[in-house]
């Protein structure tokens, strides 16, 4: 009954905003559709986490979260995240270029702050597993965390937008320097965090906008090919737990599992020197597969059409750790099963392609590349999610945009939507300087 209640809703929203696309232009249709779908993926998240926290069986058994009504707070973070796509949509966009490198300054000095922490104790700067990733505002009954990177997503994304703005000389390879300074500066202070899914976003969307912005292929890929060629000297160089949860797409397969039992040396390449490879297949259930597996479990079980809202063995039992933050694309498809997957991932197709509409009819080279680095990084962050979800990716404790448990999260994908949203409201009329022959 619910559920077609819901649907009838959804009929009548779609048909009210065509009605209000034939009186007003295509594009507000574009950027309604762009709020709606935000929105649901909104409540589909709250809806998730409610489920998580509020099985009856749960509660009964005395297994549930630590951190109580985490459904509550999301609900207050999606409000201030309302408030931040209408913040920003009060003055133009082109002002928040302006301002970029100063944004992009404070956060670099945020994140420098973190990285201080390992010198000197700073109250104010939590250690959560082993990470320095928060600041802390408030006494210690009350009070809030930012989480810096999250931020610089959005900061980065407009200092490049407006430092490449011109597009005068981006199709020489040296000019390319002064973009990979951006990206590597923030990248080197959030991977020391650590936080190593944020720092996998960054060059995606760098190479995106690049490409946008008229740098040539060839230059993209001898840069590509640059970074396949020290990657073993990266790699080498990474930890053993660093190592060990990239490996962890091939470790999945028992194949490679009996493979690096047998040679210790393939052993070391792939897990690093401080294991032991004879009780590999303990480890791997135990320890390194642990949250694999459960994901590919809690996803499989689904089906076709789930177990149903609040419903389902991982739902009443805490089998899966995370289920609240990245690994809540697993709870939505073990109560949703693939039509929820499919309804989800159709709600992410519907932001990108209103994303890339609203970049192609701006003529404004800022608000373009604007428009394109947020796609990208919405697209990254999804695919990357999902991806880590059902083992085709490693665990990189990137989140799921707009859904998975966290304010920081969710305010700079709300601003996002919003700075989407002005560029399309704004549209200047100008002539676009040439790219370069």
């Amino acid at each position: 009954m619910i559920l077609r209640l819901f649907l009838h809703f959804c009929r009548v929203f779609v048909t009210l905003l065509g009605v209000y696309a034939l009186l007003k232009g295509r594009l507000i249709f574009v950027r309604l559709t762009l709020l709606a779908a935000a929105l649901i993926l909104v409540v589909i998240g709250i809806a998730a986490i409610y489920a998580v926290e509020h099985s009856a069986d749960i509660a009964a058994a005395g297994q549930a979260s630590n951190s109580a009504n985490l459904w509550k707070k999301q609900v207050v973070f999606a409000a201030i995240g309302i408030a931040g796509f209408i913040a920003v949509n009060l003055i133009n966009y082109r002002r928040f270029g302006a301002l970029s490198g100063w944004l992009y300054t404070l956060v670099l000095l945020l994140l420098g702050v973190l990285l201080l922490d390992r010198f000197i104790d700073i109250p104010f700067v939590p250690v959560i597993n082993a990470t320095r990733r928060w600041l802390r505002i408030g006494t210690s009954g009350t009070f809030i965390q930012l989480q810096p990177s999250e931020f610089c997503k959005l900061a980065y994304i407009l200092a490049l937008a407006w430092y490449l703005r011109y597009r005068s000389n981006y199709r020489n390879f040296t000019a390319l320097i002064g973009p990979f300074v951006l990206t590597l500066l923030p990248m080197v202070l959030i991977l020391l965090e650590p936080d190593l899914g944020t720092v996998l976003l960054m060059m995606p969307i760098l190479f995106t906008m690049l490409f946008v912005a008229g740098a040539k292929v060839k230059h993209l890929l001898i840069i590509i090919l640059m970074a396949v060629l020290i990657s073993p000297l990266l790699w080498f160089n990474m930890k053993d737990y660093q190592r060990t949860r990239i490996s962890s797409v091939l470790l999945q397969h028992k194949w490679v599992r009996q493979k690096v039992e047998q040679s210790p040396t393939l052993g070391r390449i792939l897990v690093g020197k401080n294991n032991e490879f004879t009780t590999l297949e303990k480890q791997w259930e135990n320890d390194w597969g642990y949250h694999l597996i459960r994901s590919k479990y809690a996803v499989a079980s689904g089906g076709k059409s789930g177990y149903g809202f609040c419903k389902g063995p991982f739902i009443k039992y805490n089998f899966l750790p995370e289920r609240h933050n990245d690994f809540i694309f697993a709870i939505i498809a073990h109560q949703g099963g693939f039509t929820g997957c499919l309804v989800v991932l159709g709600l992410y197709v519907i932001i990108f392609w209103c994303g890339l509409e609203i970049a192609s009819n701006n003529t404004d080279p800022f608000g373009r590349l604007l428009a394109v680095g947020i796609v990208a990084m919405f697209a990254v962050e999804v695919i990357t999610n999902i991806s880590m979800t059902i083992g085709l990716m490693p665990i990189t404790g990137l989140t799921l945009p707009l859904v998975s448990y966290g304010g920081s999260s969710l305010l700079v994908s709300m601003i996002s939507l919003g700075l989407l949203n002005n560029i399309g409201r704004c549209r200047p009329f100008g002539q676009i300087r040439k790219p370069p022959k």
